[in-house]
């Protein structure tokens, strides 16, 4: 017997891919109901063969639902993930609207799933793709030894902005025909391309060390959601934790390096084992490669490579960690909380 589902957001970029993976999963579905903008009311999205018209927001359009996945901008994830709930749907929400509600699960579903077993107000969220991404590594290294601190730089794709931000990556690449005059003229402080309208500055062919909007002492909201949320997900709120959240030029796929000190002390050898052993983790090359976030696009697992012991300070290692933030960092994780809950 199956079950009725909602997605808020389904022409997104993230909505989609939610939709291909409650395909390729085959998740036991009766009816799916897909919501956007007035806009795109009507529009059709392929699914299982056939296709599912988009719907409005409005007044008892959750009647009668099981779950309702969440993926549209805070304000509006706000107003309607607390209706869902009233209406007897459990809510499953990918904005950050709830992510630091203690009341609300802050779930990983290869790390802390049993999370989802108290939901007093309905409403489970996913984590940032960024941490999503990094805690499904760190997290067998936690429950065996304890972290610590952490020292994280990330490499975020394009993608983590929307289609927007894919369209202007697309838009500025298109100015370089590869000559070796125009790498010489892109050099000066002129250049080719321009800023355009997601990041003050171009994409193409750079480095923007400003991810998220600006908060408090200088640092991004990138940065604060991946410090706030490790330590929720990971149930340690005394762990150190700093972070630098950069923008590069990527399609899909975040990548980071974690500097991580571990509170006991573990070898290399027991730090490959963990990783290896780790669900939703890939260890590439025995922990001496290096993946790529193309290597990771469009794949389940995180990737990880590059472990080695940090020689300047005791019960530390480096790692680095890629993985598909669409897909992992998104969809994929909305999709297994509800096939948790659909078990438990």
């Amino acid at each position: 017997m199956g079950v009725d589902v909602g997605v808020i957001g389904a022409t997104g970029l993230v909505g989609q891919e939610m939709l291909r993976i409650l395909e390729e999963r085959s998740f036991p579905l009766d009816r799916l109901r897909v919501y956007a903008s007035a806009r795109s009311e009507g529009r059709k999205l392929p699914f299982r063969g056939g296709e599912v018209a988009c719907e409005v927001l409005g007044p008892g359009c959750f009647d009668g639902l099981d779950f309702v996945i969440v993926d549209v901008d805070d304000p509006i994830a706000l107003e309607w993930a607390p209706i869902a709930a009233a209406a007897g749907a459990k809510v499953i929400d990918n904005s950050a609207a709830f992510r630091s509600d203690p009341e609300i699960p802050l779930v990983v579903a290869e790390v802390n799933p049993q999370d989802l077993g108290s939901m007093p107000k309905g409403i489970a969220s996913c984590p940032n793709c960024t941490t999503m991404v990094l805690v499904t590594a760190l997290a067998p290294l936690h429950k065996a030894a304890g972290i610590d601190r952490m020292v994280v730089s990330t490499y975020q794709s394009v993608s983590g902005a929307g289609v927007a931000g894919i369209e202007e990556l697309e838009r500025q690449w298109t100015k370089f025909d590869g000559s070796a005059e125009q790498l010489r003229r892109a050099a000066t402080v002129e250049g080719l391309v321009s800023p355009g309208d997601v990041w003050p500055a171009p994409i193409a062919g750079n480095v923007i060390p400003l991810a998220g909007s600006m908060r408090e002492e200088g640092y991004t909201s990138e940065e604060v959601k991946l410090v706030n949320e490790s330590r929720k997900i990971l149930h340690h709120d005394d762990m150190r934790v700093t972070v630098t959240c950069v923008r590069v030029p990527v399609y899909v796929g975040h990548a980071m390096t974690a500097n991580v000190e571990l509170q006991d002390a573990l070898t290399r050898a027991q730090v490959i084992e963990l990783l290896d052993a780790a669900p939703g983790v890939v260890l590439v090359d025995e922990g001496d490669g290096g993946p790529t976030p193309l290597d990771g696009a469009g794949i389940d697992p995180v990737l990880v490579g590059r472990v080695r012991v940090d020689p300047s300070q005791p019960n530390s290692f480096n790692l680095w960690v890629t993985g598909d933030n669409l897909r992992k960092g998104a969809a994929l994780n909305a999709v297994q909380m509800a096939e948790v809950l659909l078990t438990s």
